[in-house]
């Protein structure tokens, strides 16, 4: 035998070797009280859930061990009278800030999306009556929620569980599946009606102040980054309570609009060690001023968007993305009452809005 034929047989074996064992993973994961694979396999109807690769858990994310299997609102559940009064205490100035953009033709927008405004006639109608009033109309064509400054819905990310295409096993938050939820006049479970409107405690880490620059594309904040800012800006962990909103600043916002070529060609953002910081802290809701919150590419090349499939899909936890938090910074202001009223569009994937911030 020759050395390639060698070569080849040992390159095979290891290949096989390393097919057998994750089938033997696989197997393993649907086992429930040393029940044989064949039944835990057949049992796909019933919740058996294979693990996701990647996650920062694989462990079944349905029914919601918090708030039911019904449930629809996600990580706003957390908004209660107790949690307003809480937030309230953060309020010193009364200052109020705008920490979304404006909505124009010219933004940055992800993939093909569009954003056109047209005012039909000028003006749209009148003059009426003696004193000859005369109006304006918009119209407006974009993906309303997911344009701008886009706040993203549970029903916006699900996770394709088994075969191609088939829509009983795309599932989405509280393990709705892609045929409960699909319709083609809106989403007919999931919508961001379901969503309670925003008054929480916000956190915000400057990463880009942290630095002394903006961040890469594929650059990952970690926890150690977020401990950082926190001692910089002279705030503690424990300040982060359950229900609480965190942000991330990374400068990447500075292209708006002025490079939006290389503010869509990826992003620096957290990746699934902070997403798992996320989730230990009970947080409602991430948010950045990037298009994503996360980073893009994901060191791991295999994994997609993998921190939206975990906050979102897994957890309920809310993303508000391109977010503008330069006045806040300019006043060192990295605390303050988040309020964000979701707009209730039956059947909507997320939502556009004005989001603030008051200190």
């Amino acid at each position: 035998m020759d050395s390639r034929y060698l070569q080849d047989k040992e390159e095979l074996k290891s290949k096989t070797e390393a097919i057998d064992a994750e089938r033997r993973s696989l197997l393993t994961a649907g086992l429930v009280g040393g029940a044989v694979a064949a039944t835990a396999l057949m049992s796909a109807a019933a919740h058996a859930q294979a693990p996701v690769p990647g996650g920062a858990t694989d462990k079944p994310w349905w029914p919601h061990p918090k708030w039911g299997k019904d449930d629809m609102a996600g990580a706003s559940n957390y908004m209660t009278p107790e949690k307003v009064l809480d937030t309230v205490k953060l309020i010193k100035d009364g200052k109020v800030y705008r920490i979304g953009r404006v909505y124009e033709s010219g933004m940055p927008k992800f993939g093909d999306r569009v954003f056109a405004l047209r005012i039909p006639g000028s003006p749209t109608g009148g003059p009426f009556g003696n004193n000859k009033m005369v109006y304006h109309d918009e119209f407006l064509a974009t993906e309303i929620g997911q344009t701008g400054t886009q706040f993203d819905g549970l029903g916006h990310i699900g996770i394709q569980m088994g075969k191609d295409g088939d829509k009983n096993e795309m599932r989405f938050y509280n393990g709705f599946t892609a045929q409960e939820i699909g319709g083609p006049y809106g989403l007919n479970k999931l919508g961001v009606e379901n969503c309670k409107p925003f008054f929480t405690r916000g956190h915000l880490f400057d990463v880009e102040g942290l630095k002394g620059r903006m961040l890469d594309v594929g650059e990952e904040i970690t926890v150690k980054d977020l401990r950082d800012c926190m001692q910089k800006q002279n705030m503690s962990e424990a300040d982060i309570k359950e229900g609480d909103a965190v942000f991330f600043n990374t400068g990447f916002g500075k292209l708006w609009i002025k490079n939006n070529d290389k503010f869509n060609s990826g992003e620096p953002g957290i990746g699934l060690e902070v997403a798992k910081w996320v989730v230990d802290k009970g947080c409602c809701l991430t948010g950045a001023d990037t298009w994503a919150t996360e980073v893009v590419p994901n060191a791991n090349k295999d994994l997609v968007f993998v921190v939206h499939s975990e906050l979102i899909c897994k957890q309920g936890i809310y993303n508000h993305e391109n977010l503008d938090f330069t006045a806040l910074i300019a006043d060192r202001k990295y605390q303050f009452a988040y309020i964000f009223s979701p707009a209730p569009i039956k059947g909507a994937t997320g939502s556009n809005g004005g989001p603030i911030a008051v200190t």
